[in-house]
């Protein structure tokens, strides 16, 4: 496995996702990594900077294109809590916690974020409005209902599982209603 491969496999799956799910600026997208599986190795057992990196560099710049708020989720001994801008957490008026995202406790992705992004601040949870789940790390708690798959060719990123999802409103109404076809695509 290339580390290059990691970043143009991320970036394509991200293209393909943002494609589909139609998100605004200042939309959340949720990603969860574990770069122990991208390694294929068991989850929390190898986290790894360098290809936390790599596939950072996939997604930062399509986030950025798109005016997106990355929301980036911590290993589940932080109880799955994420890695958040400042002005996300003020915007969707979020509960800051207090925690420092270390490669045994958050995960090498979650350390890449709080370092890199402008002001990160962690929050317990969030409603986002499309996710990239890479290896398995459950990230649909932190998905808006409803959630819905998206699938891509790209099937794996290294070793870790490949799962996508964006959101939509829930239909309501029953078996009378009718619904915008955007919605029930």
């Amino acid at each position: 496995m290339e580390i290059g491969e990691l970043t143009s496999s991320v970036h394509k799956a991200l293209s393909e996702l943002l494609s589909i799910a139609e998100l605004k600026p200042e939309n959340i997208l949720v990603i969860g990594c574990s770069t122990s599986e991208v390694l294929g190795k068991k989850i929390g057992s190898a986290s790894n900077l360098e290809v936390a990196k790599a596939i950072m560099e996939g997604i930062e710049p399509l986030a950025k294109k798109f005016g997106l708020f990355l929301a980036v989720q911590c290993c589940e001994h932080l109880n799955r809590a994420l890695v958040v801008e400042e002005d996300c957490a003020v915007k969707y008026d979020l509960e800051v916690v207090t925690v420092l995202p270390h490669l045994e406790a958050g995960g090498a992705f979650a350390v890449l974020a709080y370092e890199e992004f402008a002001k990160p601040v962690v929050v317990e949870s969030i409603q986002g409005h499309a996710g990239m789940d890479i290896g398995d790390t459950m990230i649909g708690m932190h998905l808006k209902r409803v959630a819905v798959p998206v699938r891509s060719e790209v099937k794996r990123i290294g070793e870790a599982n490949l799962v996508m999802a964006r959101t939509r409103p829930k239909l309501i109404g029953g078996e009378r209603a009718k619904y915008p076809p955007y919605y029930v695509k």
